[in-house]
């Protein structure tokens, strides 16, 4: 069982990324994002960016910087089958995940303009804001010392692939076989 964890930028294309192992390669999809706006719900929040900073943070504070990667491994684990856990935000997070044998981080960035082009078009319920609030957005979660708080730049740092999406669908496409090959030999 291979475990993919990924993280990177703001609408870079961690979806994208997610869409082409599923299809292609018969992942299974576990989404840091999507246990989150389960929880948000739960707790009659709205959906947006602020909350789910909130309760990320809060669930990490109250559990443990890994929960959260934890909770979803466990998912990931009782299917046996090769699975990506999707965005992934905190150091904790991903040396939780790296305990676990075969597991690989994948990262995506891209221009700011080109993602915010991204996020404006996939119209999610968090991705209604203006391109300063998006930049703003990314540079709260973009370090920090807190181990339960977000930390994209070291959480890029630590990728055993690292991709820039600046280009087109085919060249990631290309890019993710390409680390594929080298994980699957």
């Amino acid at each position: 069982m291979i475990i993919i964890g990924i993280t990177g930028t703001l609408g870079a294309g961690k979806g994208t990324i997610v869409d082409y192992l599923c299809k292609k390669r018969g992942f299974l999809h576990y989404s840091v994002r999507e246990f989150l706006v389960e929880e948000i719900k739960n707790r009659g929040l709205p959906v947006n960016r602020d909350s789910m900073t909130f309760v990320g943070n809060d669930l990490r504070t109250k559990y443990s910087p890994g929960y959260i990667a934890e909770e979803l491994f466990k998912k990931a684990e009782l299917s046996g089958k090769d699975s990506i856990i999707e965005s992934l935000r905190t150091e904790s997070e991903i040396n939780t995940l790296r305990r676990h044998k075969n597991f690989y981080l994948f990262a995506i960035d891209a221009m700011p303009e080109k993602r915010y082009e991204r996020i404006s078009l996939r119209k999610s319920e968090t991705d209604h804001i203006s391109f300063e609030q998006f930049l703003s957005d990314e540079e709260r979660e973009f370090k920090s010392d807190d181990p339960n708080k977000q930390n994209l730049s070291r959480c890029i740092k630590l990728a055993d692939y690292i991709f820039n999406n600046d280009g087109t669908m085919d060249d990631l496409h290309n890019q993710v076989s390409e680390a594929m090959k080298k994980i699957t030999y």
